[in-house]
C-alpha cells in the first residue's frame, strides 16, 4: 500500500458535479478549495471542453479539443474562483438549464518565490502547489532553444502547453513518449515523429523545463501557458500500459483510488479517454468524456475503479487493444496518510 504525505487529496483535486440553471451569477460550491484550474464539460450536449485558469485569468477560456486561440467571456463561461469553487455565466457549456456539468480542479496557489534554477525564460506569472506536483507557469516565447522553471522540486511527468495567442495545437509532453517527440491534446493523432522542436530533445529537470523553437511550445513574441505535473506517492500517477485485448483486462496499480483517470492510445489515432468517480460512479458504470471532443458523455463499461487502481472490462483499441501502448495520468487518495508511520522491512 502506498505511502503518502497528502492526507487529503481532496484539497489539491476535486471533481465537482453540477446542474446548470442558464443564469448569471450562479454560485457553484462544495469544491473544498479556491481552485487554480477549472475544467468543464457540459455531459449532455456537444459543447466544447471548456478551461480556465488563476494566472490567465478567471474569464479567459481556452478549449481542450480545439486549437483556438484564448477567448475572453465576461458573463457566459466561468466568471470568478471563490473559496469553495467558482461562479459561472449563462453559457451552454458552462450553465446550460438542466444540463449536468462535469468540472474537474485543481489547486496551486504560491504566485511568488519560484526557483529559476538557472532557466533561460522568466515566467511573466504562475501559480504553483510543490506539495501535490502541480504549477500553471506563463511566458513569452523566444523561437530559440530555451528553458522554463517549473517550481515543483522534482521533474514533472506530464506538460501541457498552449499557445494563447495564435491557433495552434496543444503540445503534450509525457515522460514515457520521452523528450523528442509529443502529443496532441486536441486531436486524436499518434505521437508525432521525432523533433528537437518541441523540447530541445532534453527532459525535465527538478527545476526547469525545455522548449525548442516550434511555434507549438515557443514561437517570437507569442504568449504560452504550461500545465506541469508531477508524480506524489498516493496521490497521483503518470504512467504507461499495455493492452491486452480482453474484457478480463490489464490492471494499472496506482497506490490510491482513483478519482480522475486520463489515457489515450500513442500507436494509433485514438481519443483521450477521461473517468472520475463520480459520474455514475460505480463499477463497470463509469462513464466516459473525451478530452479531444466535444461529444457527450459515454456509457460504455471500460473499466472499474478499485482501491489501488483501475482494472479495465472492455476489449477495444481505444483503451485496451493487444499490445498497443497507453499512457495514463490518475489522481486520487490513498488509505494512508502522512499520519502513519510506513512499517520498516525486517
Amino acid at each position: 500500500m502506498a505511502y503518502t504525505t497528502i492526507n487529503k487529496s481532496s484539497l489539491h483535486f476535486n471533481t465537482k458535479l453540477y446542474t446548470g440553471n442558464g443564469s448569471n451569477g450562479h454560485a457553484i460550491t462544495g469544491v473544498g478549495f479556491q481552485p487554480d484550474m477549472t475544467w468543464l464539460k457540459n455531459r449532455n450536449t456537444t459543447n466544447d471542453h471548456e478551461l480556465f485558469d488563476a494566472v490567465r485569468g478567471a474569464t479567459k477560456t481556452i478549449y481542450p479539443n480545439r486549437d483556438d486561440t484564448e477567448y475572453t467571456n465576461a458573463t457566459g463561461s466561468l466568471t470568478s474562483f471563490n473559496s469553495d469553487g467558482f461562479t459561472v455565466g449563462n453559457g451552454d457549456g458552462a450553465n446550460k438549464s438542466s444540463s449536468g456539468i462535469a468540472s474537474w480542479n485543481w489547486k496551486a496557489g504560491t504566485t511568488s518565490g519560484i526557483t529559476q534554477g538557472g532557466a533561460s525564460i522568466t515566467p511573466s506569472s504562475y501559480s504553483i502547489n510543490a506539495t501535490s506536483g502541480f504549477s500553471i507557469i506563463k511566458w513569452t516565447g523566444t523561437n530559440a532553444n530555451a528553458t522554463i522553471p517549473h517550481g515543483l522540486g522534482v521533474a514533472p511527468k506530464m506538460i501541457i502547453i498552449k499557445r494563447l495567442d495564435s491557433t495552434s495545437d496543444w503540445v503534450v509532453y509525457n515522460d514515457y513518449i520521452g523528450n523528442t517527440k509529443r502529443l496532441v491534446l486536441n486531436t486524436n493523432a499518434v505521437q508525432s515523429s521525432a523533433s528537437s522542436g518541441w523540447f530541445n530533445n532534453t527532459s525535465p529537470t527538478a527545476n526547469v523545463f525545455s522548449v525548442g523553437t516550434d511555434g507549438g511550445s515557443n514561437g517570437s513574441t507569442d504568449n504560452y501557458i504550461a500545465y506541469c505535473f508531477a508524480e506524489k506517492i498516493g496521490y497521483s500517477k503518470i504512467g504507461y500500459y499495455i493492452g491486452t485485448s480482453s474484457a478480463d483486462g490489464v490492471f494499472i496499480y496506482t497506490g490510491f483510488k482513483p478519482t480522475f483517470f486520463m489515457a489515450r492510445c500513442i500507436d494509433n489515432a485514438e481519443d483521450w479517454y477521461i473517468f472520475d468517480s463520480k459520474r455514475e460512479g460505480y463499477n463497470t458504470e463509469n462513464r466516459d468524456l473525451y478530452a479531444d471532443l466535444n461529444a457527450v458523455e459515454g456509457t460504455t463499461d471500460w473499466l472499474d475503479i478499485v482501491s489501488n487502481g483501475v482494472k479495465f472490462r472492455y476489449n477495444s483499441i481505444g483503451l485496451n487493444a493487444s499490445s498497443n501502448n497507453y499512457i495514463f495520468m490518475a489522481f486520487g487518495q490513498s488509505l494512508v496518510g502522512s499520519n502513519n508511520v510506513p512499517c520498516t522491512a525486517r
